[in-house]
């Protein structure tokens, strides 16, 4: 039986390779897939440099990795829709088939959900299973099959895209909306991208970095953009770079105060601001210009039903009448692809904020 090379995170500031045992298939919904692609988030260097993010905190050693895509290796008896030799997505986390959440159709919110490479809130559980390993179960609905236009690479992707769709489904984005997003990280283009995609007639990415924001013009994802720490970094003069536009939806990518309050001051009267990244703790908010303004404000935990067969989707519409006629360059947000011996060297990379976007491991051969 061949083993499992992994990456585990042993404790902080410790990455270690380890070969473990092969998952197994113990349900006739089970399959395996072979994971051949896999990308660096910021929650997996939040656990490398503090062993924790809220409450889900690092008490044992965890495979790491949970953007992952690969190729299905094995299945069990009761898997109809998919075959060993499929390309596929992998979606992370399971959740529990009997929680109120997922009956409810927020499976999302499900507080006993297994995510991979995330800590249990009880330390007594064991830790869901990272992707970053040879081989990786799940259940038949929580994999998607990629169309052949739909890069394994890309595949990878649709982890941090899902993340943006689901906050713009939240907000109900219609077509023609004006849309401002804040951050230019990986998610916050991503989520850029999708708006884009969605309708919106106008999108603006918010950041401190030049060239991050010449990066959201470059992919498509943005027609303005705006450096709040060069700029100003108030509403008038975002108002005034946008061309005197108050969007409709401000999608919140960062988590950083001064971004939330930003998005309250600058979104329309009645408009929807929509808070994707996570604050590291509690943050003024300007309550009362908010109830005034009659503002709604959602919170977007990960993604839902249907998020991300519809990554999937805007992938293939993307890619699907060939590269000359794209409107999103997804594929350069990949800035550093490594091999699986250099995975370790990967993590610090993006630890150390070496310019890159999106880091891709390639799984072991």
């Amino acid at each position: 039986m061949p083993g499992n090379p992994s990456l585990v995170l042993r404790k902080v500031d410790d990455i270690v390779f380890e070969d473990l045992a092969p998952p197994k298939i113990t349900s006739p919904n089970d399959v395996i897939v072979e994971v051949k692609k896999t990308g660096i988030c910021g929650s997996d260097i939040h656990y490398y440099a503090h062993g924790k993010i809220g409450p889900f905190q690092l008490k044992k050693p965890m495979v790491l990795g949970h953007e992952s895509s690969g190729v299905i290796s094995e299945i069990g008896d009761g898997v109809k829709n998919l075959k060993v030799g499929d390309r596929v997505a992998i979606e992370p986390g399971v959740p529990s088939r009997y929680s109120n959440a997922y009956k409810s159709g927020k499976y999302e919110i499900d507080p006993d959900m297994s995510f991979a490479a995330t800590p249990p809130a009880d330390p007594n559980v064991p830790n869901p299973p990272g992707t970053l390993c040879k081989y990786f179960k799940s259940p038949q609905d929580f994999v998607y099959k990629l169309p052949d236009c739909v890069s394994l690479e890309l595949g990878a992707m649709v982890e941090p895209l899902s993340v943006g769709v689901h906050g713009i489904r939240l907000a109900n984005l219609s077509f023609g909306e004006n849309v401002v997003v804040f951050g230019a990280g990986p998610v916050g283009l991503l989520t850029a991208s999708a708006a884009k995609i969605f309708g919106a007639l106008n999108v603006m990415v918010v950041d401190i970095f030049d060239s991050k924001l010449d990066l959201a013009k470059e992919i498509g994802a943005a027609n303005y953009t705006f450096n709040s720490k060069s700029g100003g970094g108030n509403a008038s003069a975002l108002i005034k770079a946008f061309d005197g536009i108050r969007p409709d939806i401000v999608l919140e990518c960062t988590g950083a105060a001064p971004c939330i309050k930003l998005a309250v001051e600058v979104v329309r009267d009645g408009g929807k601001v929509v808070q994707i990244g996570n604050a590291s703790g509690d943050v003024p908010f300007p309550i009362a210009e908010f109830s005034t303004r009659q503002l709604t404000l959602f919170g977007s935990f990960r993604y839902g039903y249907g998020d991300y067969a519809t990554s999937i989707k805007i992938l293939e519409q993307n890619y699907g009448q060939g590269k000359d006629k794209i409107q999103i360059d997804f594929e350069k947000l990949i800035t550093n692809v490594y091999s699986w011996e250099e995975a370790i060297k990967a993590y610090d990379t993006v630890r150390a904020g070496k310019g890159t976007v999106k880091c891709i491991i390639n799984g072991p051969e």
